[in-house]
């Protein structure tokens, strides 16, 4: 899965660790998730878009997008 986990991190000045804190998770577990090698499960993903006041689906996209394919007429 695709995210904006780093960019987001970057626009409100926080590390890895600052934002581990405020997400009662590890450090190494946010870098997971921003190098894609770990998926949130959905409440840390609500977490997570609480933080930075955005929407899931502002902050996560799928590879590929099925849902903008399966949103697409015809």
């Amino acid at each position: 899965m695709k995210n904006r986990l780093k960019i987001l991190r970057a626009e409100f000045a926080l590390t890895q660790a600052d934002l581990a804190h405020r997400l009662e998770v590890s450090r190494q577990t946010v870098n997971a998730i921003e190098t894609g090698k770990y998926d949130p499960a959905l409440p840390l993903a609500f977490r997570i878009a609480a933080v930075f006041d955005r929407r899931i689906e502002d902050i996560f996209e799928p590879e590929g997008n099925p849902i903008a394919k399966a949103d697409s007429p015809g």
